[in-house]
């Protein structure tokens, strides 16, 4: 289900432009019916700005657009068939993460892989959704995400998926920090670079079709990528790159819901711009210091050149 109908002005007529996008009339009555999806945007905003930051260290975004097109062929068969839709958009997501970290351990070879899973993915969502007779809200939810549909077995879901893959981070969180950094040096080291390549690989699965649920599967990169990378425009530290990372997408998670919910636009549209403003700021922040740093550092100065 997506964002409540805006209603119609007094008169009947059509609510102009503005109206739809922002509309708190009724906001404290409707604000109880998203505590669930608050919840839900607390917990994704916490697993895609730390996720992200690998992202961002492997050069994957790519591989998170390609990752969702699965996620959403996963969910759009569940609800064709009538079942548990996290549990189809994690089945996809695991499918594909594994494809991507099996075949393609290089970055050319991942590539390609990558390009023919998304047109795959992207195909067979866009079938089971024909097929699907139900109600239409359902399936444009699964492609731009939905507000007020997180019921509490999906929290469930979104909670135990949430831990799981917290819990798998903080397990290899510093060889895989390691092994992102300098692959080389860390696999001469007697690191697993191959092995936490595909673990990783199976959390990004897990993360993408968390994102999928709310955000829906075409901006997840919104969540799982624009945070981490504006973070990386301030901040060099690894304490604080996965701090700022957090908190960049808690913001954009949070925020997209308070607005959209008084509006009939779905939620997707205000979390990618608030993203997109987030790392707006900090790439502009980013380039100051570094003119500051520039202009900082003093010219050197070399001797004339002696005659021979």
């Amino acid at each position: 289900m997506s964002a409540p109908a805006v209603p119609y002005a007094a008169d009947g007529a059509d609510p102009g432009i503005w109206q739809q996008i922002f509309d708190f009339s009724d906001y404290g009555d409707l604000l109880a019916l998203v505590h669930n999806t608050l919840l839900a945007g607390a917990l994704l905003g916490l697993v895609g700005g730390l996720v992200g930051v690998f992202v961002i260290m492997r050069d994957l975004p790519f591989a998170v657009h390609g990752i969702s097109e699965l996620s959403f062929a996963g969910a759009a068969a569940a609800l064709l068939a009538g079942v548990n839709v996290v549990a189809g958009s994690i089945l996809g997501s695991l499918l594909a993460a594994a494809a991507i970290g099996l075949l393609g351990v290089r970055a050319r070879d991942r590539n390609s892989v990558i390009g023919i899973i998304m047109p795959f993915g992207l195909g067979l969502g866009v079938l089971f959704l024909s097929l699907y007779q139900g109600r239409a809200a359902n399936k444009f939810g699964i492609l731009t995400g939905q507000i007020v549909a997180v019921d509490t077995p999906q929290t469930a879901w979104l909670v135990g998926t949430s831990v799981v893959v917290l819990a798998a981070l903080a397990a290899v969180w510093r060889p895989l920090t390691f092994a992102s950094a300098d692959p080389d040096v860390a696999e001469a080291r007697g690191v697993p670079v191959r092995a936490l390549s595909l673990a990783f690989m199976l959390i990004l699965g897990l993360a993408v079709a968390l994102c999928v649920q709310i955000v829906g599967a075409l901006l997840v990169l919104a969540l799982l990528v624009t945070p981490a990378a504006a973070a990386a425009r301030v901040t060099a530290s690894p304490v604080l790159l996965p701090v700022l990372s957090v908190l960049f997408a808690l913001v954009a998670m949070e925020g997209g819901i308070l607005l959209a919910l008084g509006s009939s636009i779905p939620i997707s549209p205000y979390v990618t711009t608030l993203s997109f403003l987030i790392y707006l700021g900090c790439r502009l922040v980013g380039s100051r210091r570094a003119a500051r740093t520039v202009r900082a550092v003093p010219a050197v100065e070399h001797p004339p050149a002696t005659r021979m």
